[in-house]
């Protein structure tokens, strides 16, 4: 959606909880389960990660989860600047602590939104975008109520049936004007009012008006640890395998020398590679290869031949940031492939040693890691032994998407 008066929110993302009615997890909290293989809050930020209107983001977490969420952020798909701060002990506490580092950065509004609501979309955010464009102070997406409703006396001994009319559930993000919502819940700090469940209550406390906007059926809350699993089977029914392979290719020519580097492994030689690095040329076009599988340009983006930082360098070290890359972006390296073409050296006698080095460098099986060699037949440079060429494969497994 193209706002026709673009201005760009602050989101709040509320992760601070301990998630006890979700059980005990060797992963953590709630919002670090994985579904379909990433944790929840991974899902939830890609939304605002992709979403037009993001402007600056604040996630509150625990104090203790400091590690969890680093590890969270990189599983999401694409990545986002944000400030992390601590919350506290209720709902309200952190998001009052959020809400102070957002008006640090100037932000005139905020979309507050649980971090357990992972299935929320942009069309939503764009309905309370529009609410805020269009002068509310509050917005609430919320959807009617469908259940038929008891009220019950103890025992649980049905009292009466309760009209559902007007009636509706509330969701996630509630959206305000910053300063309004800020000031409200200082008040409410001020006053000692600490029972609001929701920020839009505390609007309702403060005499705000508060705007309802349609939600979305999908955006449930993830509180039980059925929810989870009911969660984790969505995602993964639905998962559309991300599958990517990229290719490298690189050749450097052979001048005087005592011997060329492959793969790490050096071999003494009547010539040697000449570049500003080590020149290897295998890990160098397997490097171009893994960036491929992320759009992350080429080697010479990442280590430029023009910094004299680099000149000698062993080439394991653009292979292992290539890896890194790949990772942060939520990758698994599942197969490396490298042909190397040249007359001489003899490849056959170094293959295992350069086999047992990528293995190393990519932290993968020695099963995924295939060296082959071929001559050119003496055609062309390689045949006329002016130069040594390898093309290089990698295949990347990306953290399922669903389909939408």
């Amino acid at each position: 959606m193209q706002f026709e008066d673009q201005f760009s929110c602050g989101i709040v993302i509320v992760a601070a909880g301990r998630g006890e009615r979700a059980g005990q997890s060797a992963e953590g909290p709630k919002q670090y389960r994985r579904i379909g293989d990433r944790p929840v809050i991974a899902h939830t930020l890609d939304i605002f990660a992709t979403w037009t209107g993001t402007g600056p983001v604040v996630v509150v977490i625990h104090p203790d989860d400091e590690d969890l969420f680093a590890s969270a952020r990189k599983r999401m798909s694409r990545q986002l600047d944000l400030t992390v701060v601590h919350g506290g002990p209720t709902r309200q506490v952190s998001v009052l602590a959020g809400l102070e580092a957002l008006a640090a950065t100037g932000a005139e509004y905020v979309l507050i939104h649980d971090a357990v609501r992972p299935f929320f979309d942009h069309a939503l955010l764009d309905r309370c975008h529009a609410a805020l464009q269009h002068g509310a102070e509050a917005v609430l997406p919320a959807v009617a109520v469908a259940d038929t409703l008891k009220r019950a006396r103890a025992g649980g001994i049905v009292e009466e049936t309760v009209p559902r009319a007007d009636l509706y559930a509330a969701q996630t993000p509630q959206c305000f004007r910053l300063e309004t919502i800020l000031s409200a819940h200082r008040r409410a700090a001020a006053g000692g009012r600490a029972d609001f469940t929701d920020d839009a209550s505390i609007a309702e406390w403060a005499g705000i008006p508060v705007l309802l906007v349609e939600g979305s059926a999908d955006n449930i809350k993830l509180t039980l640890r059925r929810d989870i699993s009911m969660a984790d089977e969505k995602l993964t029914r639905h998962a559309i395998p991300d599958v990517r392979t990229g290719n490298g290719y690189d050749v450097h020519q052979l001048v005087e020398g005592d011997g060329v580097t492959l793969c790490g492994v050096f071999i003494p030689h009547d010539r040697k590679l000449s570049g500003h690095s080590d020149a290897d040329v295998a890990l160098h076009a397997l490097t171009d290869a893994l960036l491929a599988t992320c759009g992350e340009g080429d080697i010479g983006d990442h280590f430029p031949p023009s910094d004299p930082q680099w000149k000698g360098a062993p080439s394991r070290i653009f292979l292992e940031h290539a890896a890194r890359i790949v990772r942060e972006r939520g990758g698994t390296i599942t197969n490396a492939d490298v042909s190397l073409i040249a007359e001489a050296p003899k490849v056959g006698p170094h293959r295992q040693q350069m086999r047992e080095n990528l293995a190393a460098m990519l932290d993968i099986s020695l099963d995924r890691c295939s060296i082959k060699a071929t001559t050119n037949e003496k055609l062309g440079f390689v045949g006329r032994r002016e130069g040594i060429a390898a093309i290089a494969t990698a295949t990347v497994v990306y953290a399922p998407r669903s389909e939408t």
